[in-house]
């Protein structure tokens, strides 16, 4: 596609999320003591805003056992960050209930990060460890207080390449926390549709895998450097080979996995 169509599409989505935007923030502000709606109402939002938005990147979009989503509610929804696709998918496939955690920044983009704050979204400080720590106590006991699920992207930042990164460790902390089964959501080519830091979209088919529920009732803190590798390497393997992480990468995961199966929770926690 070239780039003035691809451009007017941009610039089409970003209106439509705008004037959505302007539309429900005054409908969370009423909402305003009643947390757990606030959340609900933006995932309806976001089903309509997202799923139109997505439609919009003329990305060919094929999705893989779906009802895993809502059949493993309440849960912690993953999936791998490649494009700026990724969230509009995040908005349209999160289940009713599901609350995005994001870092702070989020919440300072002008429109859309004024109605995430009033949403009953998270917001996470990954700058400060102590700030990020609390943050994700705080996070838990919100999603235990309302019975709610949670979408989060575990690398932490866009893959430049659309290889998958290693994963942050607040994921592994959450499911502590919480005791919420993991569900992976693997998205394939959606770097090719909207690549990171451009202008440009290429009409492509994205395909979106709901792999089967990871249970963490039984993980410990001693271990969590093993169980967030496991989970990080069943999304790995669902991968093609060009979205693949390298091996370098891999062999750092394992390792660190090896190791945390023989380290006391002291130094498990040191390590974080």
């Amino acid at each position: 596609m070239n780039r003035i169509t691809s451009v007017a599409r941009i610039s089409l989505g970003f209106l439509l999320v705008v004037v959505g935007t302007i539309i429900l923030i005054p409908v969370l502000v009423l909402c305003l003591p009643w947390r757990a709606t606030r959340v609900r109402l933006c995932n309806y939002w976001g089903k309509i805003v997202g799923r139109a938005t997505a439609w919009l990147t003329l990305a060919r979009l094929e999705i893989h056992h779906r009802e895993r989503l809502n059949g493993s509610f309440p849960a912690i929804y993953i999936t791998n960050h490649t494009s700026n696709l990724d969230p509009l998918l995040a908005m349209w496939l999160c289940p009713v209930g599901g609350c995005g955690v994001a870092k702070k920044e989020v919440g300072q983009i002008p429109f859309f990060g004024w109605m995430y704050r009033l949403s009953g979204h998270l917001l996470v400080d990954r700058g400060n460890r102590e700030n990020a720590i609390a943050a994700m106590n705080s996070t838990a006991e919100v999603v235990r207080r309302y019975g709610l699920g949670m979408w989060l992207w575990p690398e932490g930042t866009r893959s430049r390449d659309g290889r998958l990164l290693p994963f942050k460790k607040g994921l592994a902390h959450l499911a502590l926390a919480t005791g919420l089964p993991i569900v992976p959501v693997v998205i394939h080519n959606a770097h090719r549709n909207w690549p990171k830091r451009t202008f440009r979209l290429y009409p492509v088919t994205v395909d979106v895998d709901v792999l089967e529920p990871i249970p963490t009732a039984d993980w410990a803190a001693e271990t969590l450097d093993a169980h967030l590798f496991e989970v990080w390497k069943r999304m790995a393997n669902q991968l093609n080979d060009d979205q693949k992480p390298p091996p370098e990468v891999y062999a750092e995961a394992e390792r660190k996995a090896n190791l945390a199966l023989g380290v006391s929770t002291a130094d498990t926690m040191d390590a974080t």
